[in-house]
Order: C-alpha cells, then sequence, then structure tokens
C-alpha cells in the first residue's frame, strides 16, 4: 500500500498562510527572493498571481518535508496547475531554489498577458458534455476536469457570466467564480507557456525518487524532460485531475495527504472513486496524519 502527497493549486490561498511553517523553508526562500517573501501572503500580495504562487509553492514544501521529517514519505506526489511544482520539488525532480525562480517568473508571465478581467469558474452538477455544450459562442474553454460533475472553465469575466447563468438554467447546483485572476489551463496561455519553456532549459532536472504523478496527463513521468515539459507547459493544458486520482489509485495508493492550504484536493479525490483514506493536512494534523501513514506501513 502506498501514500499519495497532494499539492493545491490557486483558489485555496489566504492570508497569513505563511505563518508558522515548520522547518527553514520559508528562510530557504528568503534567500533567493529576498525580503519579498516577507509579504507574500499578505492581502495586497495576494491580490497577485506571482504572490499566490508563491505560498503555494513554499506552503506545500514545507509542509511536505515536516512530514517527511516525522518519518512520513511520498510512494507518489501529484499537483493541481501550481501544485506540481512543490510535487516535483519533494519528488527530487526540481532543485527549490530553482523552482522558486520559475514559479516567480510563471506568474509573472500569466498576469501579464492578462492582468485584469479574465479567470476561472466552477461549474457544479454537470457533465463534460453539457458544459461543452454551453460554452459554444462565449469564448470560455474547458480548464479543469476535476471529477465527474465537477468541471472548471477559463475564459474573460462577460464570457464566463454567460456560461454560469447557461449552466444554472441547465440544472447546475453551482456556478462559482475562483479566486484566480487569469485563464488557467487553456489555449490563452499558450504563448507564456513558450517563455516558460524557454527558462527551463537553463535548470537542470533530476530523475525522481518517488512517482511523479501529472495532474495535466494523470501519467507518472520519471524522465526529467517529460517532467520539464509538464512543468513549464501545464498553465495552457487542461487540468485532469480526476484521471490523476484514478492512476494513484491503481497503482495502490491507499493513503492521499494534502498538503495546505485547504482541503479542496481532497473532496475531490474522495469524488474519484478513491479506495483508501484521504485528508487534508490543514484540517487533520501533522499527528493524525503520521499516525495513518504508519498504521498503513505496518
Amino acid at each position: 500500500m502506498k501514500i499519495l502527497f497532494t499539492f493545491p493549486g490557486q483558489g485555496t490561498q489566504h492570508e497569513g498562510m505563511l505563518q508558522n511553517l515548520p522547518g527553514t523553508t520559508l528562510a530557504q526562500a528568503r534567500e533567493v527572493l529576498g525580503s519579498e517573501v516577507d509579504t507574500l501572503d499578505s492581502a495586497a500580495s495576494l491580490a497577485h498571481t506571482r504572490a499566490v504562487q508563491l505560498c503555494l509553492l513554499i506552503s506545500g514544501v514545507a509542509w511536505a518535508r515536516e512530514l517527511e521529517r516525522r518519518g512520513v514519505s511520498p510512494d507518489i506526489v501529484s499537483g493541481l496547475s501550481i501544485g506540481a511544482y512543490p510535487a516535483a520539488v519533494i519528488a527530487g525532480a526540481l532543485d527549490f531554489s530553482d523552482a522558486l525562480r520559475l514559479v516567480a517568473l510563471r506568474g509573472d508571465l500569466m498576469e501579464q498577458a492578462y492582468p485584469h478581467g479574465y479567470g476561472l469558474t466552477a461549474i457544479m452538477g454537470l457533465t463534460l458534455p453539457q458544459v461543452e455544450t454551453l460554452i459554444e459562442g462565449t469564448g470560455a474553454y474547458i480548464a479543469n476536469l476535476n471529477a465527474e460533475t465537477q468541471i472548471v472553465i477559463a475564459g474573460s469575466d462577460d464570457g464566463m457570466a454567460q456560461v454560469a447563468a447557461r449552466a444554472l438554467a441547465k440544472g447546475a447546483s453551482k456556478a462559482k467564480r475562483l479566486a484566480v485572476s487569469v485563464p488557467s489551463h487553456c489555449e490563452l496561455l499558450a504563448e507564456p507557456a513558450k517563455k516558460l519553456a524557454a527558462a527551463f532549459e537553463s535548470v537542470t532536472l533530476a530523475r525522481p525518487r518517488c512517482a511523479y504523478l501529472s495532474g495535466s496527463t494523470g501519467r507518472v513521468l520519471w524522465q526529467p524532460e517529460k517532467i520539464a515539459d509538464d512543468l513549464a507547459m501545464n498553465m495552457a493544458r487542461t487540468v485532469r485531475w480526476q484521471e490523476a486520482v484514478i492512476s494513484a489509485n491503481e497503482r495502490e495508493a491507499r493513503l492521499a495527504i494534502e498538503m495546505p492550504p485547504g482541503g479542496v484536493l481532497t473532496c475531490l479525490t474522495r469524488q474519484a472513486a478513491w479506495e483508501g483514506e484521504t485528508l487534508s493536512l490543514e484540517r487533520s494534523g501533522v499527528d493524525v496524519a503520521v499516525h495513518l501513514a504508519k498504521r498503513l506501513r505496518a
């Protein structure tokens, strides 16, 4: 039986999320980014994509390292969108310092491409074919396949509002604008993704020491060059979280631990016919996670 570490994407961030992080991860981030780190999790900073993504990277790495310090290491790691970066760091494929620089650039490129008027909206209660019909003529795109009846769309505020209204009229249980200010995971970000891919050419990745499960393809990647491509291009590729969870389940993962912040992935994992236990570290606490992991390993 195996353990899966999951790392959330944008929309889960909150003010003060870097306060009281365990270990030295925040100090290491300060060595690379300087004094910027001290205000990254302020309300003003979190209005910007760069700060949000850096916070999620730093938080994910810090808490996963704390579990490892407590004797719990993953067999598989997987992240949703920006969550792929802390996953790659914990897998040993990407150096933390390189990840900080790349994520800072990633956030800048995404925000510069779409400084305002765009984002993501979650449609709940409808299937993919239904949502595909609803986006016709709106300029919106399918962005995330999170669960069978949880589809995220990307596009302009006006386009997404049209889809949301159509979805609710069609019987959707909810249409929620997410706390994401860029149209991620669609062709609107193809050019920024190419620029980020060029930056990856100066970075050396390593073969991961545990399975790196792509949230974009639902497949495990071992080759460093394929992981680099996955990281660079995932901003322009559809998230296939349900497929990733099914893949982890097939690989006999029976405990999924979601790194802070939030518990969105824990809920989505449960919806994907997960056969084991799953928990949010932020909500359940480190002690509970360690207890469950050691019981699984026994």
